[in-house]
């Protein structure tokens, strides 16, 4: 169609006129559709150039390497290459080979994709055992009656947990069932409790850890999740005995969490405050540390509104807003306004979080802070791109946001004392850049007059054998760039010309190849191919084009015989 420039994007209207009764989403985000539409035409055309060019490069090896029978194939490392490293499509690579007579080894491909699934579910794999009624190491002689045996026999199929952590991070416990499992080949174990302080990983907040402990034995609670409604809490063992537990959940990275949980509500207000109502959490992320944010946006985030952002989330914060947590049936908690998450389920009684009626109500079931104050303060740390339409922040709060602060005024000391204290520390680096390109200028200056030198006494050594004039050197000369440049002026200089070059280029051996446009059609000579060959010297590989290729190595005293080397091949 020789289109290259997005346009699917401006379908959109088309669409929501056609299919908006449908999906009434057309209309009411119409404009944040076609920019997310066009910013994912624009970086698959990036895909495209970028697939195309190395594309290209392999096809030229290709084309001058042994073939299959009578075709020429590209092999399946390559293809998946394209694809793993570069997001290049392998029915888009097969399109482009089958135009160029080229064939893609598929069945490599696909043995490839195969190997990496496999590592990725080996390294994910988990044995897990099943569930049983934990009796610790007693034995008992107890006798029990009809009712009781079947009351028993109920409760072991019915399991349910109470979480009364929102209360209180310390109480009593019995483990109602346990299980083993093995990640890795170690060893773990997961309880049931009839009650817990412990919050279950849930709504992108991390669970709680912990202790459970008795008079004889301290367990150490590493996470909490939850599975088919149960509260797991995963211990390094299991208790002795079966009895009475005190469980006690870390306070200090409960609070973290807190602080940081509470801060993306904060946060999710800004957004929407600062961007526009089409903000909605994509998804979050919140522990101890940090805390991450996706949401629905179509472009960058200009520094700007990232002050703004963050001044709006420190002054909710300075204003120690209380924290107003209520629970009332989803009708109701829609009338207030109360924000749900997209792709979420509730049931028909919710948790409604709120901080300021007028700022941020949302639908939450996590842990938060009884006021704003706790967080302290909140630092955004890092913007950026996750998928089409979706940003990322990363911020921090309270003891990491002091500790980020810290770091930055020991490397702003750092910097004025590398500048010798001098106040005016912008002004200084100014000037060290501004001296510093000077100084560059002057190198490149110097790096060029040398480079003139050593391609004249180069040109002073062509050997003419059989039509073919021929430099093979070994040049001191620390710069790849101008022995590039050197090359190429020789080639242009020199008619019929094959040039191959070995150079110490920051310590380490260097070899470049340049043969006359000429010479590759009619003598079939092809630089990667003799690059590989003299690679093999210094330990080293490189590729590059039938016209010009370069390799590097790390045997430098190797050096000297893929010279001598290059000497016998022409």
């Amino acid at each position: 169609l020789n289109i290259k420039e997005p346009f699917m994007y401006r379908i959109v209207p088309t669409l929501a006129h056609q299919l908006g009764q449908q999906f009434p989403e057309l209309n009411t985000q119409k404009i944040l559709i076609e920019k997310v539409i066009k910013e994912e035409e624009v970086s698959f055309y990036k895909t495209l150039e970028k697939g195309i060019e190395k594309l290209k490069m392999i096809f030229n090896f290709i084309g001058f390497s042994p073939a299959v029978g009578k075709e020429k194939i590209l092999d399946g490392k390559h293809a998946f290459e394209l694809f793993d490293t570069y997001g290049f499509p392998l029915d888009l690579t097969e399109l482009i080979a089958r135009e160029n007579g080229i064939k893609v080894d598929v069945i490599g491909f696909n043995a490839l994709m195969k190997e990496q699934k496999d590592r990725s579910r080996a390294a994910t794999s988990i044995g897990t055992e099943d569930w049983s009624n934990f009796s610790g190491n007693n034995n008992t002689d107890e006798e029990y009656t009809l009712d009781e045996i079947l009351e028993k026999i109920n409760d072991s199929y019915i399991v349910k947990t109470e979480f009364v952590g929102y209360d209180t991070l310390e109480c009593e416990v019995n483990i109602l069932q346990s299980r083993k499992v093995t990640v890795k080949n170690k060893e773990q174990f997961q309880l049931v409790l009839d009650k817990t302080p412990f919050y279950a990983e849930s709504g992108g907040q991390v669970g709680d850890s912990g202790t459970l402990t008795n008079e004889k034995e301290t367990i150490y609670v590493s996470n909490t999740k939850k599975e088919n409604g149960l509260i797991i809490h995963f211990c390094d063992k299991l208790p002795e005995y079966n009895g009475v537990l005190i469980a006690k959940v870390d306070k200090t990275k409960r609070s973290l969490t807190e602080n940081n949980h509470s801060a993306t509500h904060l946060l999710h207000a800004a957004l929407r405050s600062v961007l526009g109502t089409h903000v909605e959490q994509k998804g979050s992320l919140v522990n101890e540390d940090y805390l991450r944010f996706d949401f629905s946006h179509f472009s960058k985030i200009t520094d700007e509104e990232l002050a703004q952002i963050e001044k709006i989330v420190n002054t909710k914060i300075r204003e120690n807003i209380a924290s107003n947590i209520q629970q009332m049936s989803i009708d109701d908690a829609k009338k207030t306004g109360a924000m749900a998450l997209f792709g979420e389920k509730y049931g028909d009684i919710v948790r409604v979080v709120e901080f300021d009626k007028n700022y941020s109500i949302e639908l939450c079931g996590g842990t938060h802070v009884k006021a704003t104050g706790q967080i302290g303060y909140f630092k955004i740390i890092s913007e950026g791109a996750v998928a089409a339409g979706i940003r990322r922040l990363e911020a921090v709060t309270a003891v990491k946001a002091e500790e980020f602060f810290e770091n930055q005024i020991a490397t702003l000391n750092e910097v004025k004392t590398i500048l010798k204290n001098n106040k005016d520390v912008v002004k200084s680096l100014s000037n060290l850049v501004e001296e510093n390109n000077e100084l560059q200028k002057q190198l490149q200056a110097l790096l060029k007059e040398k480079a003139q030198s050593i391609k004249q006494n180069l040109l002073s050594k062509v050997q003419n054998k059989n039509g073919i004039n021929i430099i093979v050197e070994q040049i001191s000369f620390d710069s790849a760039e101008e022995i590039k440049n050197i090359l190429f002026e020789i080639r242009n200089q020199v008619e019929n010309c094959v040039c191959v070059i070995g150079a110490e280029v920051k310590g380490k051996p260097s070899i470049s190849v340049i043969i006359d446009d000429n010479l590759v059609k009619e003598k079939n000579l092809n630089a990667g191919n003799i690059i590989r060959d003299l690679a093999k010297e210094i330990n080293g590989g490189g590729g590059g084009q039938p016209f010009y290729a370069q390799a590097g190595g790390s045997k430098l005293e190797g050096l000297s015989s893929a010279i001598s080397k290059a000497k016998t091949l022409f």
